[in-house]
This record gives structure tokens, C-alpha cells and sequence, in this order.
């Protein structure tokens, strides 16, 4: 989704609104160095893994509801997506200690991150920013870009689209922000959909690297 490659893997990256993923233990073990934030963090790995548990059931019949929305090629069913979602939660849960006490996983959240200026190349933002545009503001959306910016010398955002599958409806004014602020902002073409229609991100960099 972020269509990043091998040379993008050896940056140091920082996950914002990461949740119970598992992408930073997998490029952990390759040797990559990623954080992670999200306010999720705060909680110890049992209370992640009974929220987890409650909120399953509820998402699954969710999607189930909604499957239209989705592209069902490389995943081929609500039954696949909720194994391979359970899966990747196991491999976070099973890093979450060791790499909480390695400072991987920070307790976090925007539009306020605890890391000095530039602490990282590339910054990665995956269904929080413009998906939930009915909940979070243009306010936001703004500030939490532009936390991102001050952080990492590139910001990724992805997808592009709110819930119901429109364009977010604060994807225009934050590219205006963040151009008029003296920032490159390109929408760019991936090669990742599961939610119909949305195989765009938003690349952020600085004009003065």
C-alpha cells in the first residue's frame, strides 16, 4: 500500500496509528529499524489481546455487511481476511513485549508525537488520516500532517479515501496546506487495493531536505 521498496526498508521508518500489526515485527526480524506509535501501546499485551477478542466478531460481520466495498481478488473472502488478520495480530502480539522494552512500540498518538525533529526518513500513515474524515477533523488532518512532516523527512498516507469509499473530503485541503506551506505533495498510483477504488496514496516530502 505504501509501495515501498528494498531501499525504502533500510530508512529508518516510523508506523504512525499502527495498531496491532505486525508489519514492525516482520521488518524487525529482516534487520530494519521501524517505530511504531499508537495510543494503543499504553495497554499490556493481554488487555491488547482481549480487546482484540471483543472487537473481532463485530468488525468481521461489519465487513461481511459491506463486502462490496472490497476488492475480493488476492484475498478471496471475509472468512481468509479475518485468519490472515488474526495471524498478523498473533506476530504482533508475540513481538509486542520485547519490542515495547526496545522502545519499537511508543505510546502515541497524533497530532502530537514525542520525537524531536527529523527522527526519521519516511513516516507511514495507514486508515486513520482522511479515512476517518467524519470523525477527525480538517483541523486534524492538517496538524497531524504537518507533526508528520516535522518528524520525518517523507510522510506516506494511505488510502485517500473515507469510509463508504468517496475521496476524502480532506484530501484537497491538506495538499493546499502543505503546498502552500513550501512542501511537495503528489497523489501516486499503487499497487495495493482492498478497499474499492482505493490504490492511491498521498507522498509528502520537504523542499528542503
Amino acid at each position: 500500500m505504501f509501495a515501498l521498496t528494498e531501499a525504502d526498508l533500510r530508512l529508518r521508518i516510523l508506523g504512525c496509528a499502527d495498531g496491532p500489526a505486525s508489519f514492525n515485527a516482520v521488518a524487525t526480524a529482516r534487520g530494519f529499524r521501524i517505530v511504531s506509535c499508537d495510543p494503543l501501546y499504553r495497554c499490556g499485551a493481554h488487555e491488547i489481546r482481549d480487546r482484540i477478542a471483543v472487537t473481532y466478531d463485530h468488525i468481521m460481520d461489519q465487513t461481511r455487511r459491506n463486502a462490496d466495498e472490497f476488492v475480493w481478488d488476492t484475498i478471496g473472502s471475509v472468512e481468509e481476511l479475518g485468519r490472515l488478520r488474526m495471524d498478523a495480530m498473533e506476530t504482533f502480539l508475540g513481538d509486542f513485549d520485547a519490542g515495547k522494552s526496545a522502545g519499537r512500540y511508543v505510546d502515541a498518538e497524533l497530532p502530537t508525537l514525542p520525537f524531536v525533529d527529523r527522527s526519521f526518513d519516511l513516516a507511514l500513515c495507514s486508515h486513520l488520516l482522511f479515512l476517518y474524515a467524519g470523525q477527525l477533523t480538517d483541523v486534524f488532518h492538517r496538524a497531524s500532517v504537518f507533526e508528520l512532516l516535522r518528524v520525518a523527512a517523507e510522510v506516506r498516507v494511505f488510502p485517500l479515501l473515507e469510509l463508504g469509499g468517496a475521496v476524502s473530503r480532506h484530501v484537497a485541503g491538506v495538499v493546499e496546506a502543505v503546498r502552500t506551506a513550501g512542501y511537495h505533495a503528489v497523489v501516486e498510483t499503487v499497487p495495493y487495493e482492498f478497499q474499492r477504488g482505493g490504490s492511491q496514496m498521498l507522498r509528502l516530502t520537504s523542499s528542503n531536505p
